[in-house]
């Protein structure tokens, strides 16, 4: 695989597992599963289409950021700025309490450098897997997320969540798809890891992938059998235990996210966007692609962007990242709200 395909198959499998997840955000796991139903999951907000959240679109002005600033940290800090302030403005559907609080003092004048609120939500691991994939050396790499982290979220452990999901990216761009060990990633990625919850966490879920211990047991051994929380610390060793226990079936490792209840959104879109950068996108299930509908954010438009950003990775130059009608977002976010509403007052139907 190329860069290109790591960067596609990321980009693609955060949509997917997003979109995925998302109907069944919030729920309790066997209330999900009454409603919503076991594996082989399909698309279920409106029918058997889905949507992406801001999981998505946190991850799409990523993207467009690091094509605007070649990757330089204090340039991507000032593009991913200007976009948050803008996007919050669009009214975009689910954001976090953290996040939200963040892009207020950006619009009171804040700098981006003090902006960031006390919070060790899950809002900047969701969106750091590109940086992982971008960056061109491990300095690099944590020069990026600690900017894109700070902006939104001041919290050490909002931080050192984000790193472990770049590493990870970072790692598996550099392994061209091959499959990696509990030693690679318990070495390259965990070891620095400073906070000790976080480290026995993600440790654990990858001892519990190495004895064979199934989703259902995880859940139970990791004291998730109400679902996963917002928690950066649970979100992330969740996501991780996923993704290396059906490392190259990315299908097997987004539907594992979903079923463990609770964040499902963004534990199945960091789930996806680590699966899909070592699948690719000719790894992620077709019709879980197609039956995706955002507009004006359509897969055509991510495939570009993907392309666009695999070229400023490679040139190291500035490139004109693809733009998007904000007047467009605008009402797509306005519809986006009411079938959310809809689906909510779904959910508060039989069977119970």
């Amino acid at each position: 695989m190329d860069r290109f395909e790591h960067i596609q198959g990321c980009l693609f499998g955060t949509a997917v597992g997003d979109a995925i997840g998302l109907p069944r955000e919030g729920l309790h796991p066997r209330r999900a599963k009454r409603l919503f139903g076991e594996a082989p999951l399909h698309h279920a907000l409106v029918g058997r289409r889905g949507l992406c959240s801001d999981d998505t679109e946190h991850t799409v002005m990523v993207a467009q950021s690091l094509i605007g600033s070649a990757g330089e940290a204090e340039s991507f800090l000032g593009e991913f700025s200007r976009r948050l302030r803008w996007w919050f403005l669009r009214l975009p559907g689910g954001v976090g309490f953290g996040t939200l609080r963040a892009c207020v003092k950006l619009w009171l004048g804040v700098s981006p450098e003090r902006s960031g609120v006390n919070s060790a939500g899950n809002g900047p691991a969701m969106r750091s897997a590109l940086l992982g994939l971008f960056a061109h050396s491990r300095e690099h790499m944590e020069a990026l997320v600690k900017v894109s982290t700070r902006i939104t979220h001041s919290d050490p452990h909002a931080e050192e969540g984000a790193a472990v999901v770049a590493g990870l990216a970072h790692m598996i761009g550099a392994a061209d798809g091959k499959a990696l060990t509990a030693n690679d990633i318990t070495r390259e990625v965990f070891a620095s890891v400073n906070d000790h919850e976080l480290y026995e966490r993600l440790q654990q879920a990858v001892e519990l992938v190495e004895c064979g211990c199934e989703t259902s047991a995880y859940m139970h051994e990791a004291g998730l059998d109400c679902g996963v929380s917002g928690f950066v610390n649970h979100t992330v060793p969740a996501a991780v235990y996923c993704w290396f226990k059906h490392q190259g079936d990315f299908r097997s490792a987004v539907e594992a996210a979903v079923m463990l209840g609770g964040d499902t959104d963004t534990v199945a879109a960091i789930t996806g966007a680590l699966a899909g950068a070592q699948v690719g996108k000719q790894g992620i299930p077709t019709e879980w692609i197609n039956g995706i509908s955002e507009w004006p954010c359509t897969m055509r438009w991510m495939d570009a962007s993907a392309q666009r950003l695999t070229e400023a990775c490679e040139s190291g130059q500035v490139e004109s990242p693809p733009e998007l009608s904000p007047i467009k977002l605008f009402l797509r976010n306005i519809v986006f709200i009411a079938i959310v509403l809809i689906h909510g007052l779904r959910r508060l139907l039989p069977p119970y």
